[in-house]
């Protein structure tokens, strides 16, 4: 994050996208529309058929009212067959009007129904459309390699993607109802046609401006939400620390809630400002533009009240036309900002769109070889450099060692030393940038990553605590056996999780963390113990412990290590730590500065080289004399 003075607004654009650049994002709304039939096509046929006979109504009915006023203008020309309404009646003159009536009446209410079908249909399917757009990010984005997930600008891209997600969906209902429109026009189009061609001639000069004006503020607002989106998910963060569980003792003892509050407060008026003076410039020309489209009704309706006055038109006559003017003057411009509108959503729809187009760098061969099981021989690195995307330091260069099968190899160095780069390597979460990794002879690269991420269990110093069951908790390590409770028992008791459990109210059904209700938070040691557990539950060949114990007392972690050398013996591990108390019980220890190998040897040979392991050896080991 950065301080706020030196944030400064973006540039209002000079120019408007050219049409072909328009014309080529309108090319995502055929990829939302396949998406939208996709999620149901029954709804999808049901909110077209029902929108298609809503476009024929609005015609209908002024033609109906036509009939009406022409029948009443006739009725009052003729001599009355009497005073009552029941004379009329009985002289049968009011049949014509009494079915013009019902007929308009009819098509009212027709129209009422039509609409509240329409809308029932359109929401259903924009739930359905929002699950299915959830759910294909959530499933593309697991597909991509953790180097996008380390990456801020494709952190920005992934919030761009989130919120197009939930907030595109009113494209869908806007989409159907232009073509509703389109239908709609063309029918007035036709009537005001047949009486008065020239009067269509003034239906441009109504509604050019407003397209004008919202195609230029629709182009703004963009611009304007996607410069900001490293600030929006600023927001998003400080509304985050500023009121959750993970952090509400730290905000409460350093007394950072006054300081979070106006960082908050400051970024948001930056925004709001900027927001406020899109939306002032919108209403200000959408005022002017409006009061054009006016007037022009108004000189159309003042020909069509000379014509009648002089006889060529009827009262009936004047009643639809000035209606189906009015009508299109609003449809058309409806039609057209809808149009600009739906094209300046169609940019917002490029940022879902072009996360998909996203594709993952660390891929399956053609024809990927199994993972070795069991391990028999060795794991190799040889001569592996790597650095990471977009940056030219080499986290690791030119190393080389060997894992036999079968041995627990300790990772040690300072912060920085490459050891959590080595594992995201073995782990192929990243391939290298020079030279191979292989496993009994056999290179990473011809594996399936899913195949190798099944093979290893891996419990990190920031794993997660997930807000679910004692029991799913454990059991996601192993995601396809998390019923088998027998599984799940036999991981806990590996990990001394048991007895964390076994302390829980409702056992492995009790709901941990405290985001949601009832749930029961765990202490760092008793929630590393959790974690622990799912390493066990996976039954992996290689086992991948990145500062496992850091949240445990001395005690907890000689049960926990002592346990681990018994029920690792015969597995293949790597473990990474800072205490020499859990590294001394590895079979061999590589200490690593600057991603290159500096000692390795058992810790009895370490400490006799009197390098720099027993240095580090002889520093912590003071601290407890």
């Amino acid at each position: 994050m950065t301080d706020l003075p030196g944030r400064r607004p973006p540039p209002i654009p000079e120019e408007n996208p050219t049409f072909r650049q328009q014309v080529d994002n309108l090319g995502h709304l055929g990829r939302l529309i396949a998406q939208i039939w996709r999620t149901s096509r029954w709804l999808t046929a049901a909110s077209i058929g029902l929108r298609l006979v809503a476009a024929l109504q609005p015609i209908a009915v002024l033609y109906a009212a036509k009939l009406i006023v022409d029948e009443v203008v006739r009725l009052s020309g003729i001599a009355p067959p009497g005073p009552e309404l029941l004379d009329w009646w009985n002289a049968g003159l009011l049949n014509n009007v009494l079915a013009f009536l019902l007929l308009e009446l009819g098509l009212v209410l027709l129209n009422d129904v039509i609409a509240r079908a329409t809308g029932l249909v359109d929401s259903v399917l924009a739930e359905l459309h929002s699950n299915t757009v959830s759910v294909e990010l959530m499933a593309h984005a697991a597909r991509l390699d953790l180097m996008h997930f380390e990456s801020a600008e494709y952190q920005d891209r992934l919030e761009r993607a989130r919120r197009q997600a939930a907030g595109r969906n009113a494209l869908l209902s806007q989409i159907f109802g232009q073509a509703q429109d389109m239908l709609t026009v063309a029918t007035l189009a036709a009537g005001l046609f047949f009486y008065a061609p020239w009067l269509i001639l003034l239906l441009p000069v109504s509604f050019l401006p407003s397209v004008w004006g919202e195609t230029r503020f629709n182009t703004l607002a963009y611009m304007l939400s996607r410069w900001r989106t490293p600030e929006r998910r600023e927001l998003e963060y400080l509304r985050h620390v500023g009121a959750s569980a993970e952090t509400a003792k730290e905000v409460k003892l350093f007394g950072l809630g006054d300081y979070l509050i106006e960082r908050f407060r400051g970024l948001a008026h930056q925004i709001f400002l900027e927001n406020r003076r899109v939306a002032t410039l919108r209403a200000a020309w959408g005022t002017v533009f409006s009061a054009i489209a006016t007037l022009t009704y108004y000189a159309a309706y003042a020909f069509i009240v000379w014509r009648t006055i002089s006889g060529h038109f009827t009262l009936g006559d004047l009643a639809f036309l000035s209606g189906s003017f009015l009508r299109l003057n609003g449809l058309f411009q409806k039609l057209l900002l809808g149009f600009t509108q739906i094209a300046g959503q169609s940019m917002y729809l490029d940022d879902l769109f072009s996360f998909f187009e996203i594709a993952p760098t660390v891929l399956p061969p053609a024809a990927p070889k199994p993972f070795p099981v069991p391990i028999t021989q060795k794991i190799v690195f040889d001569r592996v450099g790597f650095k990471y995307p977009e940056t030219d330091n080499w986290v690791v260069r030119d190393l080389s060692f060997t894992l036999l099968a079968g041995e627990t190899l300790a990772l040690v160095g300072e912060n920085g030393a490459g050891k959590t780069t080595i594992v995201k390597l073995l782990t192929r979460l990243y391939d290298p940038s020079e030279g191979r990794i292989t496993i009994d002879g056999v290179d990473l690269r011809d594996m399936a990553p899913a195949d190798i991420h099944a093979r290893v269990g891996v419990i990190f110093q920031d794993f997660i605590r997930y807000s679910f069951s004692a029991r799913d908790n454990i059991g996601v390590g192993r995601v396809e056996a998390r019923r088998d409770q027998h599984r799940i028992d036999l991981a806990a008791e590996q990990s001394l999780a048991d007895g964390v459990i076994a302390r829980l109210p409702k056992g492995y059904d009790q709901q941990l963390g405290r985001l949601f209700r009832q749930g029961r938070d765990l202490s760092g040691g008793e929630w590393q113990k959790i974690a622990i557990a799912r390493a066990y539950m996976r039954d992996a060949e290689l086992i991948i412990l990145d500062e496992p114990t850091a949240a445990l007392d001395a005690k907890a972690e000689a049960e926990v290590f002592a346990r681990f050398k018994s029920l690792a013996a015969g597995k293949t591990a790597v473990i990474i730590s800072h205490r020499f108390s859990t590294v001394r019980m590895a079979d061999r220890i590589l200490v690593l500065d600057d991603g290159a190998i500096l000692e390795a040897g058992t810790h009895e040979e370490l400490v006799s080289k009197n390098g720099r392991y027993a240095e580090l050896f002889e520093l912590q080991a003071a601290g407890y004399r």
